[in-house]
């Protein structure tokens, strides 16, 4: 998938179903709900805070990662999308991450994640009042998951990269 920019409308198509599925769910707004479908998914990509999400394979692999996300973890785009999303945690770190995704699952999101995540770096970050809910089509078909938050904080200490 390519980048989002103004020559693929910033893709229109998956901001959506980021935007659209998460008013569904969470009941508000990712994006003010007055701009247009093609600036809501620049502002989407633009945004200060980080909106990530990944594909409904066994081992997920990210589709999205806004500039907020890839400043964050120290990737480009094209390191990022397409990457097992479960590298974005250290490997300890990764049984407590797929019991998240599994309780999202059921439920279609959370509200209040917390967890230790890790930049390509090593640079460790505790990301807090994260929300976390399933990509649903139009059809409700399962289409992945996807976080997005604006609090985190730098930790302490780094380790190799190991992925």
């Amino acid at each position: 998938m390519d980048e989002p920019c103004a020559a693929n409308r910033f893709l229109l198509e998956h901001a959506n179903l980021l935007i659209e599925s998460y008013r569904h769910l969470v009941r508000g707004p990712l994006m003010p709900p007055c701009l247009s479908p093609e600036l809501a998914a620049r502002e989407l990509y633009q945004a200060p805070f980080v909106v990530l999400s990944h594909d409904s394979a066994a081992d997920p692999l990210f589709t999205y990662a806004n500039l907020a996300a890839q400043r964050l973890f120290e990737m480009s785009w094209s390191e990022m999308v397409g990457m097992p999303s479960r590298f974005s945690a250290e490997p300890l770190a990764r049984e407590e991450r797929q019991r998240l995704l599994e309780q999202v699952a059921r439920q279609g999101y959370i509200d209040d994640y917390q967890g230790v995540r890790v930049s390509k770096s090593g640079r460790r970050f505790l990301v807090r009042d994260a929300t976390v809910w399933n990509l649903l089509d139009q059809d409700g078909n399962l289409r992945g998951q996807a976080a997005t938050f604006s609090h985190w904080t730098m930790l302490p200490g780094s380790r190799s990269d190991g992925r």
